[in-house]
This record gives structure tokens, C-alpha cells and sequence, in this order.
């Protein structure tokens, strides 16, 4: 598919996507961009359902990167025990939380490149965070819907998830890379399932290629998928 033809696709998606979901947002509850940093690092392989049930309790021990930095790892790794490989959360969290304070004057900082150089926050993470926390469209988050939802449409026939990022960057504008996340994750729960999806429901049928995304490429579950 050529680049016009995907973009006259992306405009087609994004009418449909935002006749559903005028105001999107995320599954994720947070008040801050400190807390939404934190529940994203928590979301990898795991459900923002469980994230959220978890995150109430850390954020009252712990409130702010200074707290967080002076938690005590074995009592951090307890309270997120939950949300699956937290030996890693734990060490990440509280690295990333040191380098907030130590570098970053305690606020978390508001580019993509700062970003990524804390533990744990790749710039998928750092995407999320960007928009989610400043409105900031650096980039196009790209979990496991957003690329399953894209290669079913014809959106991208790239597998790395960099490589779809640019892809959808191309075709989308820049002012709705942030909700088209938001839309797709939604759509991707709700109609566009992995393995049972949503097809007689859907209103892209009449437009949708349906190209499958081999299955080998498809990056774990996560909170965001």
C-alpha cells in the first residue's frame, strides 16, 4: 500500500475511531505525571485492571519520586507483587525515582530523550507518559493493540514496534498520535480481540484488509493490551 493510500486508510480509521470514542483516555488511574510514570512501569505484562488495584496503596506509602527513592525494595516488591515480575518493577522504580530527584530536581522530566534514560522507561513508556502526563505528541505509543489493529488495517506491515511507531507517525497527524493510542487500545479490548475478533461488529469491515500480524512478532500482554 502505498503512503497516500495509507493515509487515506489512517483518515478513514481515525473518523471511525473517534465517531466511538470522542473523549478518549486511559485505563490507567493517576493524578500526576510522577503517578502515570510509575503505573506504566507497572502495566508491562499486566492489566491495568490489577495496576490500579495496586497503586492506591504505593502511592500512599510512597507519594512522590523522594519518597519512593528511600523505599525499602524487599516492602516496594511486596506491594507490587501482584502486577507479575516484581523484582524487576521494584529495582526500576526505585532507580527511576532516585534519578528524578538526583537529576531532575524531583519532576519528571518532559522530553522523550530525559525520559528514556530513566530505568524501566522505554519509549513506549516514555510516549504514554509524554502525552499522558504533559499532552505532549512526541510519539505514537505502540503496545500490542495498536499493532495488531494497525496491521490488520493495512496501516503498517512492520513487526518491530520502532518501525510501526514511524509508520503511523507517517500517516496519522501529529496532533492525534496521543488519542489514536487511547482509541485503539479501547477498540482493541472491546471489538478488535486478538483471538476473536470483533469483525461482524466492527464499522471498518467494509474497508478492513484484514492482514493478520505473524504471530511469532507479537510483543507479550501487557497492561496496555
Amino acid at each position: 500500500m502505498t503512503l497516500q493510500k495509507r493515509r487515506e486508510q489512517a483518515r478513514r480509521v481515525l473518523e471511525a475511531l473517534a465517531a466511538r470514542y470522542p473523549e478518549p483516555a486511559s485505563h490507567l488511574v493517576y493524578h500526576n505525571p510522577w503517578e502515570l510514570l510509575v503505573a506504566t512501569v507497572l502495566a508491562a505484562q499486566c492489566t491495568d485492571a490489577r495496576v490500579n488495584t495496586v497503586t492506591p496503596e504505593l502511592f500512599r506509602r510512597w507519594p512522590g519520586p523522594e519518597d519512593l527513592a528511600e523505599a525499602d525494595l524487599a516492602e516496594l516488591e511486596e506491594v507490587i507483587h501482584p502486577t507479575g515480575f516484581y523484582h524487576n518493577k521494584a529495582k526500576n522504580l526505585i532507580g527511576a525515582a532516585r534519578r528524578v530527584r538526583d537529576e531532575f530536581g524531583g519532576l519528571v522530566p518532559r522530553t522523550l530523550e530525559e525520559l528514556v534514560t530513566l530505568p524501566g522507561v522505554a519509549r513506549k513508556t516514555a510516549n504514554v507518559v509524554l502525552f499522558g502526563g504533559f499532552g505532549l505528541n512526541e510519539g505514537l505509543a505502540v503496545d500490542t493493540h495498536v499493532k495488531r489493529i494497525s496491521h490488520r488495517l493495512g496501516l503498517t506491515s512492520a513487526t518491530d514496534p520502532v518501525a510501526v511507531e514511524r509508520d503511523l507517525m507517517a500517516v496519522f497527524p501529529r496532533d492525534e498520535w496521543g488519542d489514536v493510542n487511547h482509541r485503539m487500545v479501547w477498540y482493541g479490548r472491546e471489538v478488535c480481540r486478538a483471538r476473536k475478533p470483533g469483525c461482524d461488529a466492527c464499522p471498518m469491515v467494509s474497508f478492513c484488509p484484514r492482514l493478520e500480524p505473524p504471530r511469532d512478532a507479537t510483543p507479550a500482554r501487557r497492561g496496555r493490551s
